[in-house]
């Protein structure tokens, strides 16, 4: 992680004036921290435009859409994997979809606190 950078996005993203290339490396640099935290390739974590990687130790698919997926948006992304919104609430709003097993993140939850 380039850290200057992710904290200056992030004080931005704090401040509300955070741009398309800051909630991209925000979105970016949390999702290798969820790799490195919960590696493997059961689910598929996208946050779309930004980024999707596959995360959490268990059945790895190797054609079309994994059996376990979760979309949601860039800032919705950014507040969980910070702890500002806990995963219940994320699925609350309706803007989070999982379909599958291991879906549920909230054990690996806040990825940073900031």
């Amino acid at each position: 992680m380039s850290e200057p950078a992710f904290l200056q996005a992030l004080q931005r993203y704090n401040d509300g004036t955070a741009e398309r290339a800051d909630l991209k490396l925000l979105t970016k640099e949390l999702l290798k921290i969820l790799v490195a935290k919960a590696p493997g390739h059961a689910v598929e974590v996208r946050v779309p435009p930004y980024g999707a990687v596959q995360c959490i130790e268990g059945p790895r698919h190797t054609r079309g859409t994994p059996g376990a997926v979760i979309e949601l948006p860039p800032e919705l992304w950014i507040d969980v994997a910070l702890g500002r919104t806990t995963w219940a609430d994320a699925r609350l709003t309706g803007k989070l979809r999982a379909s599958g097993e291991r879906t549920d993140l909230s054990g690996l939850l806040p990825l940073v606190r900031a």
